[in-house]
């Protein structure tokens, strides 16, 4: 038997809580301690970013499969994993988890709730590296050939996506919004944010076609309609970890 649905948003929206104040959290800390050193500060953000999406893939992705992502759980409804029923309502959680885990991460530093980013990120230099970013873990996503593989994959490819692209790599349409939340080292103007996310949508698209081509799917032993993987024959209980 698999989770039920509501057991399965328990973990997307406690995921997406604790790795977005994780985001915003490690922001505030690293500027706090790297006095003035940007290099030092995205440093120390991308090791906590690295570090809990590890951990929490690992542990929520035997239940719910560890999207915390919008654009992860819509290609894995085009791939026909996960019901568009279901993904709406991961998408929905996973924005309102992200959104409370700004909130959550300015309450720990006792910073004012509510805010809007002024940090501008915008022009076709960060749009491309948002594609790029999302093309990539998105591969991963499709890729990945066990689910012991996934939290060391995806926490990799989002921490060398910190320094190789121009935009640090959002790469996530939830995060994208739970950060034009927060006036901090991470936060992104709301008004640069759908520009950001469109690039990512594109990105996973892109991601989709290639990995059709590249990863031809294989026949599962038995597939369950309300959940997002094929349930290998000798563990049917247990959804594989695709991602963030």
């Amino acid at each position: 038997m698999t989770d039920s649905l509501p057991r399965r948003l328990l973990a997307e929206s406690l995921g997406s809580v604790l790795l977005a104040a994780t985001v915003v959290g490690s922001g505030i800390m690293a500027q706090r301690l790297a006095g003035g050193n940007v290099a030092v500060a995205l440093l120390a953000n991308t090791g906590a970013t690295v570090a809990v999406l590890y951990a929490l893939i690992t542990l929520l992705g035997p239940i719910s499969g560890a999207h915390f992502n919008p654009a992860v759980s819509g290609i894995e409804a085009l791939r026909g994993r996960l019901s568009w029923r279901d993904a709406a309502a991961y998408a929905s959680i996973q924005i309102l988890g992200c959104c409370a885990g700004a909130l959550l991460a300015h309450l720990m530093f006792e910073l004012p709730v509510w805010q809007l980013s002024t940090h501008v990120r915008s022009g076709p230099a960060q749009w491309l590296a948002e594609a790029v970013a999302t093309f990539g873990l998105l591969l991963v996503v499709i890729g990945h050939r066990r689910a012991e593989d996934a939290p060391w994959m995806v926490a990799c490819w989002i921490g060398a996506a910190y320094w190789f692209t121009a935009s640090t790599s959002f790469a996530n349409p939830a995060i994208t919004i739970a950060r034009s939340l927060t006036d901090t080292f991470a936060g992104i103007r709301p008004i640069d944010a759908p520009a950001f996310i469109g690039a990512q949508l594109i990105g996973a698209i892109a991601a989709l076609g290639l990995g059709r081509l590249l990863f031809p799917a294989r026949r599962p032993a038995a597939i369950s309609p309300d959940t997002e993987t094929a349930i290998p024959p000798t563990d049917q209980k247990r959804t594989e970890a695709l991602h963030v």
